[in-house]
């Protein structure tokens, strides 16, 4: 990771700390352990926070921006696993197995990026202390929760049409999202890469389900109307 070192207070990082699911429920004196023992930098959009396979000697803290995680298949293809915004934690599989990033991290927008070095975050989570208890039980619960929606998408892509995929992936992203307006990640080749499909397939289902009333196509953005009969397009 690169960059320069963010203008951000300390009690205004931490604060952010605080809204990283995965640190949620610790206590001050730990988030402050946590602060000091880690680096922040900003980085441009862009710029590659990590590179797969590179050895995971940091946490990667997003504290605020996007990113987009990418991989490249041996005939060169490049495949576009998901993106992800602030507040939220990156990557955490590859810092626990210390088998190198999982994928390729690029900024999308100017990120804010705070990098805890593998072996604090490892002794927070092996600590037997009281206080620390619940953070295993809930870095677990995050891990597992992960890998089920891994496991979810990767049995619609491989079995749905492209339709049921794009409808799929709406409805997930518009359950966090403000006002069902779903932020597409970057171009629809960009969201083709997401769903395994080409650009033009992408282009096509979207013209579906708005000729049919289900979507809103804005020019950055997809506004979900009708989730219900979204869902049935989905389902198949």
């Amino acid at each position: 990771m690169g960059g320069s070192v963010s203008a951000d207070t300390p009690a205004a990082g931490r604060r952010l700390l605080v809204e990283v699911p995965l640190l949620a429920g610790l206590p001050e004196e730990r988030l402050r352990a946590l602060w000091a023992a880690s680096a922040q930098r900003t980085s441009p959009a862009g710029q590659v926070l990590a590179a797969a396979g590179e050895p995971a000697g940091y946490l990667p803290l997003l504290l605020r921006g996007s990113v987009a995680a990418t991989g490249t298949t041996p005939s060169g293809r490049v495949v576009r696993f998901g993106q992800w915004a602030g507040p939220c934690a990156l990557d955490k599989i590859a810092v626990i197995d210390g088998r190198g990033h999982t994928a390729t991290f690029t900024a999308l927008t100017p990120c804010t990026v705070r990098r805890l070095r593998r072996d604090r975050f490892l002794a927070l989570v092996e600590d037997a202390a009281p206080d620390t208890a619940p953070v295993r039980g809930h870095v677990l619960r995050v891990l597992a929760g992960q890998a089920r929606r891994q496991q979810e998408r990767f049995m619609a892509t491989a079995t749905g049409s492209a339709e049921a995929r794009l409808a799929a992936w709406l409805l997930e992203e518009a359950a966090t999202a403000a006002g069902g307006r779903v932020p597409l990640p970057g171009t629809q080749q960009d969201l083709g890469d997401l769903l395994g499909v080409t650009r033009v397939t992408v282009n096509r289902a979207l013209a579906r389900l708005r000729r049919d009333g289900l979507i809103e196509v804005g020019p950055r953005s997809v506004t979900v109307l009708a989730p219900e009969l979204l869902g049935r397009r989905a389902a198949g």
